[in-house]
């Protein structure tokens, strides 16, 4: 175990964490939410401290990050649990886990054996994902710290249920995040997350003005966030904050609570990029599905500047950032 951050000492040994929007005030002897912290005689613990349930590298765009690094390999890391209760969880083997009865799995590492790993790896980038890394905070910043140092990006691909606080804190070290936002209704939050929409929508902000290269993900599940209505509310609220901010639409395909839901029809998808683009978002994306929504086009003269086939690069005419065609700057972070 090792003391968590982020939470403040109440009377009676309680204790009120800080570290995501739940924000539990836990009594002692108590778990809060995700059921990883847990209150010790007035002492918050982090039962997963350095304890990894999936250690992989993948290519960055499967994070997915089509503006930051492409191409570039990502050691990807991941801690067991999760703040929220997705119905439709796609890894939920290892984020829907009950620690109050049962100690948290995984693998021990080190921070300094984790930039090890990435550096032999030539991996560019270290990936806090897979589960939501907000869970494992920690950990996750113990590395980041040692793998700036050490010449690496540190992304978290997130729910985005972090506090304000814990953006602060991870700010000189995190490069990128990819951000879950699932809904645009505070009932679908409610009721499928057990969580809250506002606090997402306040931490997209808050790392965009922190000066973290943001893209954002939406899996388009159909009959709970696939209307007009709701997918033009989301592409709306993005471009508002930056029209250069890639917006990411995946295909659902049945899994855990979600199994009697049918597959997304590709015309939903596609109702979906169209919206995006007629808000003004200059970078759509369709995800878990091919043929077409990958590549990356100029907004300028509208050449293919990133062909792309599933997680592969085909052609890129990029010379660092410019376009080779029309030499129009693309948005993120490329390699020089």
């Amino acid at each position: 175990m090792k003391e968590a951050s982020l939470y403040i000492r109440l009377e009676n040994l309680s204790v009120h964490c800080q570290l995501c929007a739940h924000r539990c005030k836990i009594q002692e002897g108590k778990f809060g939410f995700c059921g990883v912290r847990q209150n010790i005689q007035g002492v918050l613990y982090n039962h997963n401290y350095g304890k990894l349930v999936a250690v992989n590298v993948d290519p960055i765009e499967k994070k997915p990050l089509y503006h930051f690094l492409p191409g570039t390999s990502s050691f990807s890391i991941a801690g067991a649990g999760c703040n929220f209760r997705c119905g439709f969880c796609q890894n939920w083997q290892i984020s829907q886990l009950n620690f109050i009865k049962e100690s948290p799995p995984g693998e021990s590492f080190s921070a300094a054996k984790v930039v090890d790993k990435a550096l032999q790896n030539n991996c560019k980038s270290i990936s806090y994902t897979y589960t939501e890394p907000t869970i494992f905070f920690e950990f996750a910043l113990e590395v980041a710290i040692l793998a700036k140092l050490a010449g690496l990006a540190n992304i978290f691909v997130t729910n985005g249920y972090i506090t304000a606080e814990a953006i602060s804190m991870l700010r000189p070290y995190l490069n990128a995040a990819n951000v879950d936002l699932k809904f645009f209704k505070e009932s679908s939050y409610q009721r499928i997350c057990a969580a809250k929409l506002a606090p997402v929508l306040e931490s997209i902000h808050l790392l965009h003005e922190a000066g973290v290269w943001v893209e954002v993900t939406t899996l388009v599940i159909p009959g709970e966030n696939d209307s007009p209505e709701e997918l033009s509310g989301i592409a709306k609220f993005i471009a508002g904050i930056s029209k250069d901010m890639p917006w990411h639409i995946s295909c659902f395909h049945a899994d855990y609570k979600f199994s009697s839901y049918p597959g997304t029809p590709e015309h939903s998808l596609k109702l979906a990029y169209d919206l995006g683009k007629s808000h003004g978002l200059r970078y759509v994306y369709a995800g878990n599905i091919y043929g077409w929504g990958q590549d990356t086009l100029c907004h300028q003269c509208h050449r293919v500047l990133i062909k792309r086939e599933g997680f592969n690069i085909i052609e890129s005419h990029l010379a660092g950032h410019k376009c080779l065609f029309c030499q129009a700057s693309l948005p993120g972070v490329f390699k020089d």
